[in-house]
């Protein structure tokens, strides 16, 4: 499989590392928005910064490549995305973390705010911490964390960020040095807190996943899910 890696910090290396451990060729590396040729690919994967995440994805849907994003901070353009992908027939996953340990948290996550439900005498809360050179807050898997509340428990209806009000899920950001991703969430009442967390050790999990996905959405049109990678939930 040949890969595009739009995006070549960090993660991008990792991924590379990988994808090669795994039999597949890297064609492109770039952290530029423009100046290579997609069709070189038979898929890409995009780790780049929020401000290029949309126009890496719509090129490769536009040039008829599958991509697969894990670059939070541009969601207010998903949907555009999502036309695009369904106007060129493409094929597309967004995953605010690719890592698969992480994607069984979200579904441990849902089935904890479903049981939570009804016990109102306990208040949640999420509490993330990442690497300093994370660029946005809260971070996109805290984001999808606190809507996997929502949709499960009958009080809350959005989340803040750093701020409390009724209803409201509270979402704390803490950022250090060399710290991969942490993310807590806790209920907690006068007598006592249930809390369920996941820690990256490092980025590996993060690229295995991305890759896999890749591996996945291979000859596949639409827009997915890891649930669907996976086949979980």
């Amino acid at each position: 499989m040949k890969i595009a890696l739009l995006g070549y910090g960090k993660m991008g290396k990792v991924i590379e590392d990988i994808a090669i451990e795994r039999g597949h060729q890297i064609v492109i590396k770039t952290s530029d928005e423009s100046g290579y040729d997609i069709t070189q690919a038979d898929v890409a994967i995009d780790f780049s910064v929020p401000q290029a995440a949309f126009f890496n994805i719509a090129k490769c849907l536009k040039q008829g490549v599958p991509i697969i994003s894990g670059t939070t901070g541009w969601l207010d353009k998903y949907n555009d995305a999502v036309t695009i992908c369904k106007e060129n027939n493409g094929a597309f996953i967004y995953a605010s973390n690719f890592s698969l340990g992480v994607n069984i948290f979200f579904e441990l996550n849902k089935n904890l705010a479903k049981m939570m439900s009804n016990l109102k005498q306990y208040d949640v809360s999420i509490e993330e911490i990442h690497h300093t050179q994370k660029l946005d807050a809260p971070s996109g898997t805290a984001i999808s964390l606190a809507e996997g509340i929502i949709s499960e428990h009958s009080v809350y209806n959005k989340w803040l960020l750093n701020d409390i009000e009724e209803q409201t899920i509270p979402i704390s950001a803490k950022r250090i040095n060399n710290v991969p991703g942490t993310h807590i969430i806790e209920y907690k009442s006068k007598s006592d807190s249930v809390n369920i967390s996941h820690t990256a050790h490092n980025r590996q999990g993060f690229a295995l996943g991305a890759v896999v996905a890749a591996e996945w959405i291979l000859d596949k049109k639409g827009i997915f899910t890891m649930k669907d990678v996976l086949n979980i939930g």
